[in-house]
């Protein structure tokens, strides 16, 4: 399957937003486990997760995950730059990314803060959409 990088982009916008949403800003540094690598697979088992494969192409692998009640989504990419591109386009949608390499999960901030104990990385926080919903207000 060959996916454009617009589609790929758009199909990690679509679905950040059905997952993160608008978030709140948060704070929360803890001792931090080196980052984690490997496939997809193996990062989803050491998160202890049953991905459920959304899109599986030569660019990305991305699935969607639950902890407890609540839903993430784990891909990983073929390169560095592939990678940043995908995060860069992403975080205009909002929400709580935690970055390795070659890899992203992307949630709820408390989903992806616990998962940053398990898979180390680095948190990154999309725009803040907050201040905008009294402008959608009619």
């Amino acid at each position: 399957m060959r996916l454009t990088r617009p589609r790929l982009a758009l199909a990690g916008a679509a679905a950040i937003l059905a997952l993160a949403g608008c978030g709140s800003e948060g704070d929360g540094e803890a001792a931090v486990p080196k980052t984690a690598t490997g496939s997809l697979e193996k990062l989803a088992a050491e998160a202890k997760c049953r991905p459920d494969m959304q899109t599986d192409a030569d660019e990305i692998r991305q699935a969607i995950c639950k902890k407890g009640d609540e839903k993430y989504i784990l891909a990983t990419f073929a390169t560095d730059r592939g990678q940043r591109e995908w995060i860069n386009t992403a975080k205009d949608y909002g929400g709580y990314y935690l970055v390795g390499r070659k890899w992203v999960a992307v949630g709820h901030e408390d989903v992806v803060t616990g998962l940053r104990d398990t898979l180390g990385g680095t948190l990154e926080v999309g725009t803040d959409h907050s201040g905008h919903s009294a402008a959608h207000d009619g």
